[in-house]
């Protein structure tokens, strides 16, 4: 058979259809769609949100998926198939500038996720996320609620709870400032209520509270303490004033633990996020050095019950008095 160009265009199309079928045609045929276990529909406006999500280029910064390379701290279910069943474009996106968010769905309270769309400084003051502000109310309600249902079924448990504790937390808020931290308090395990703060208060210790205080807290709790920061108009309730700490110390002696306590777990309900994750044990401490000292006008650092010394602590003498000793209310 003589080889003209014509034969060898026709059998070279032959030959990419054929290779096109049994490659792409085969599996998209035979190929199921099956929902994992945590799958669940989205509703019309977690879709509505998903398309934003989309249009607004997200995946550019966030990723969508946890890889068995990346099981470490923060990832909790290592991402599968099936949890994407029936969502389109399923963009996972592949950079992670800012955190994943597969199973954000929960994490945080929803006036928190509205607070952080609008302006993700009010929440984080360090992002670099821009804001959207340029979204409707309808808009950013909408994105925040897809946010919410990422993780499908884990991510609703996480939601219930946020509810449920929410509830709980407006009820008190809603009986006075007092009510409401000692309610709050109440929150808090023994062990940890009467835990004095076991780091010194020192120059260097306040410094580094107060790095950390400006990275993380000072625009929902205010460069003051009292709780008016630029976040506050989105959240409820709102963000915790400090100053009035003063008259709430346990047994009026112990606030370290419970500055501790809340600062790691967080106050679910709320826009008070957990930092577990975020800080180490000794940045945690130095925070609360820092609020105490700053907004408290006491801490509780060194006191007995203390233990052995750490090896690097110099000789300091906490002279911070609590309040009915200084004849303050």
């Amino acid at each position: 058979m003589k080889m003209t160009p014509a034969f060898l265009i026709v059998g070279a199309l032959m030959v990419f259809w054929a290779s096109t079928f049994i490659i792409v045609g085969i599996p998209s045929m035979t190929m199921k769609d099956y929902p994992s276990d945590i799958w669940r529909p989205l509703s019309p406006l977690e879709r509505e949100g998903h398309r934003l999500y989309v249009k607004n280029g997200c995946s550019y910064c966030h990723s969508l998926f946890i890889r068995v390379s990346d099981w470490d701290v923060g990832a909790e279910r290592i991402a599968r198939a099936g949890d994407y069943a029936g969502i389109e474009p399923a963009i996972l996106g592949s950079e992670r500038t800012g955190p994943d968010l597969s199973q954000e769905g929960g994490e945080h309270s929803d006036d928190w996720n509205i607070a952080h769309f609008t302006n993700p400084r009010y929440t984080t003051p360090v992002s670099l996320m821009p804001a959207w502000d340029f979204l409707t109310g309808h808009e950013i309600a909408a994105l925040a609620a897809y946010v919410q249902a990422l993780g499908g079924k884990d991510a609703d448990l996480r939601q219930k709870r946020q509810h449920d504790w929410k509830r709980q937390a407006l009820a008190a808020y809603a009986e006075g400032v007092d009510r409401n931290i000692e309610w709050l308090h109440a929150q808090v395990p023994e062990v940890w209520r009467r835990m004095p703060n076991p780091y010194p208060a020192t120059e260097a210790a306040l410094q580094r509270g107060k790095r950390i205080y400006q990275q993380l807290c000072i625009n929902c709790h205010s460069p003051v303490g009292d709780g008016n920061g630029p976040a506050q108009p989105f959240l409820g309730p709102p963000p915790l004033n400090f100053t009035i700490l003063r008259r709430h110390l346990v047994e009026n002696r112990y606030i370290g633990g419970i500055f501790y306590y809340q600062i790691m777990n967080g106050i679910t309900g709320t826009a008070m996020p957990y930092f577990k994750k975020h800080l180490e044990s000794e940045k945690i401490w130095d925070l609360a050095n820092y609020l105490a000292v700053s907004f408290v006008g006491y801490t509780d650092a060194n006191t007995e019950p203390r233990g052995i010394d750490a090896s690097y602590e110099g000789d300091w003498q906490n002279r911070y008095r609590p309040p009915a000793v200084n004849g303050s209310p």
